[in-house]
């Protein structure tokens, strides 16, 4: 008969092994995705209408092939910052 307190270490350290493989696991490079208007505001929460009037003000730096508008990661997300800041200023 085995010891059940050895079953339970081999299967912590299986665990701890596919622990170690997630957390090493690279991360998903974004700077390169471009999103859609439609897919801009799904993720910032906001109308579609609110991302094109920014991207109209300047705010956000947009580039169109063909009909659509395209917003890279990088753009979209470092403007984020200024946009909220913007969104609560007085317009003169």
């Amino acid at each position: 008969m085995q010891n059940p307190f050895e079953t339970i270490q081999s299967e912590l350290k299986e665990l701890k092994g596919l622990v170690a493989q997630l957390l090493t696991k690279p991360e998903k490079d974004l700077s390169n995705n471009m999103y859609t208007v439609k897919e801009a505001a799904e993720l910032l929460h906001v109308d579609r209408q609110t991302i094109r009037n920014h991207i109209d003000n300047g705010n956000i730096k947009a580039s169109s092939i063909g009909r659509r508008i395209l917003i890279n990661h990088e753009e979209l997300f470092d403007s984020l910052n200024e946009v909220k800041s913007l969104k609560y200023k007085r317009q003169v």
